[in-house]
C-alpha cells in the first residue's frame, strides 16, 4: 500500500502532500468532489464530518463541520477557484477557529499508466508563521489519516 508523503520545508510558505491511489483518475476526482463521499474520509476517524455547503464550481463555496464525541464543533470553509475535471482542484482553506489565516490549495491528479492516480496537493499559506502553526496543529497526522480513509473509500466505489 502506498503511504502519504507530507513535506513542510523549514522557512517556506508551502506544505506539499503526495500519494498514489490504486484507482483511476476519474474515480479519484469524483470521490474528492462528491459531497456524499466527504463524510466518509475527510478528517480523523474520531470526528464526524458534515458537509454544510459544497458547490464544486469556480466561485462556489464549501464548508465542512466536524464534531467530536463531546459535541464540540470545528468548522472549515473556502471558495473553489478552479475545477478542471479530472485534473485539478484549486480552492482556499480556512479554519473558522482562527479566522483570517487562509491557505490556497491546489490538488493535481495525474493518471498513471497502470490505472493508478498520483495525487499532489500544495497548500500555500500567507506567511511562514501561518504554515508553521498549521503544521504544529497536527495537520500532518490528520492529513495522513484522511488519505488512508480516502484510499479505503476508493476500494468500495
Amino acid at each position: 500500500m502506498t503511504k502519504t508523503s507530507v513535506i513542510a520545508e523549514p522557512g517556506t510558505y508551502e506544505v506539499l502532500m503526495t500519494r498514489v491511489f490504486d484507482a483511476p483518475r476519474d474515480l479519484v476526482f469524483k470521490a474528492f468532489t462528491d459531497p456524499r463521499h466527504i463524510p466518509q474520509w475527510w478528517g480523523p476517524k474520531n470526528l464526524t464530518t458534515v458537509v454544510d455547503k459544497m458547490d464544486v464550481k469556480a466561485g462556489g463555496l464549501w464548508r465542512f463541520v466536524q464534531r467530536d464525541q463531546q459535541g464540540n464543533e470545528f468548522a472549515f470553509h473556502g471558495v473553489y477557484h478552479e475545477i478542471m475535471s479530472p485534473e485539478r482542484i484549486v480552492n482556499t482553506f480556512e479554519y473558522e477557529g482562527t479566522p483570517g489565516h487562509v491557505a490556497l490549495e491546489t490538488a493535481r491528479l495525474e493518471a498513471l499508466p497502470d490505472g493508478k492516480t498520483r495525487y499532489t496537493a500544495s497548500s500555500v499559506f500567507q506567511s511562514v508563521a501561518d504554515r508553521d502553526d498549521m503544521v504544529r496543529s497536527g495537520m500532518e497526522s490528520g492529513a495522513r489519516e484522511s488519505m488512508e480513509r480516502f484510499a479505503d473509500l476508493l476500494t468500495t466505489l
